[in-house]
């Protein structure tokens, strides 16, 4: 973001972007613009600033919760792709088809329907077409797109940059006004300590200040086991092996907010070189240069290449990428968990409205009479 004098400058183009805003909204908020509903459950989650804050491993808590029960399908605009309109995923769609997003949740969910439109209400009607017995669709980062009406809405927050305390953009990193959070239905603080204090916790609620009819919740980033990058990699890798030797990482990220994972690492090995690129990076041969160039300092004998699963969607559709990155490369799963034993009642919440909703379906209705 900008800073000093350069983000005073441009604090009048905060303002003209919020009256545009505003005015959108109020189109929508007075139907003069109209929000399309639909006969079956759709969940939203997004948020209102620009950067990460946790929403796919969200939206993967989600597919976890649901799909053992209903039939699931997911819809993403499919940020940075190369194609337009409507791509239905298959398990080997890459993300330059598809998105690194949707790709990481196909390539976790094989059998899980995968689709990405910028236009969400096309989307859902084809969706619907093409799956007919489709029981719910979430919507990943679709909380400013009013032109479809989602029956729940999730709106992320990451706990280090509270929309509560940010500004509109360019100035801030808002999208739209933080009163616009009264759109949602439940609001999670992501990314929280695991050790949040109950005073802490009673002060950001205060901060945010729920409407009545809201939920507040507070999640934290769960790091898994690392993964090999290539299905013949020559030995499994674990973070307590990495504490055990001390090994030499090169951590490779192209995400919004990187150091939560190098902070996590340091945990387990001080010898850390961090190679950062930009969110949703499109790796290229001369970056694999650089990789390897950087890799190429470390101990040959005690060293390892460390991604992120987002960046591993990415890496994975390089042509030959076996033949320029090491054996010894890993990606870091994550996942969440919600802090003060919530996940139940969160639960409950969601599954509820799926089960309510999910019996009104026109769709669900053909397919017990068929």
């Amino acid at each position: 973001m900008f800073k000093g004098p350069v983000k005073i400058l441009i604090f009048p183009l905060s303002l003209l972007f919020g009256l545009v805003i505003r005015i959108r909204n109020y189109l929508f908020n007075n139907e003069i613009l109209r929000s399309e509903s639909f006969n079956i459950p759709i969940i939203s989650v997004g948020n209102i600033a620009v950067g990460g804050t946790g929403k796919t491993p969200h939206v993967e808590y989600l597919i976890n919760l649901l799909s053992n029960n209903f039939r699931v399908a997911v819809l993403s605009r499919g940020y940075k792709r190369k194609t337009r309109g409507f791509v239905l995923a298959v398990k080997e769609s890459p993300a330059s088809e598809i998105g690194d997003e949707p790709a990481q949740i196909k390539n976790k969910f094989p059998d899980l329907v995968v689709a990405v439109d910028a236009n969400r209400v096309s989307g859902v009607k084809k969706i619907m077409e093409k799956h007919p017995d489709t029981e719910l669709i979430i919507l990943d980062d679709a909380y400013q797109h009013r032109r479809i009406s989602p029956g729940i809405s999730i709106l992320l927050s990451d706990f280090n940059n509270r929309f509560t305390k940010d500004f509109l953009m360019p100035y801030g990193r808002l999208r739209e006004h933080r009163k616009n959070s009264r759109r949602a239905n439940y609001i999670i603080i992501s990314r929280s300590p695991l050790d949040l204090s109950p005073i802490d916790r009673r002060i950001i609620v205060g901060e945010v200040a729920p409407m009545s009819y809201q939920h507040m919740y507070f999640t934290s980033v769960v790091y898994k086991e690392p993964e090999p990058l290539f299905p013949d990699t020559p030995e499994p890798l674990c973070l307590s092996k990495i504490a055990e030797t001390n090994r030499n990482i090169l951590l490779v990220t192209g995400i919004a907010a990187p150091e939560y994972l190098y902070n996590y690492l340091s945990i387990y090995s001080k010898r850390i070189i961090h190679l950062s690129f930009a969110d949703h990076h499109t790796y290229t041969q001369n970056d694999l240069n650089i990789i390897n160039n950087k890799y190429s300092t470390l101990d040959s004998a005690n060293r390892c290449l460390i991604t992120t699963e987002k960046d591993a969607a990415r890496l994975k559709e390089i042509p030959n990428i076996a033949d320029f990155i090491d054996k010894s490369t890993y990606f870091i799963p994550i996942g969440v968990s919600f802090l003060n034993d919530d996940a139940e009642e969160f639960n409950n919440f969601i599954i509820d409205y799926v089960k309510t909703n999910k019996s009104n379906s026109i769709f669900s209705s053909e397919k017990r009479n068929q």
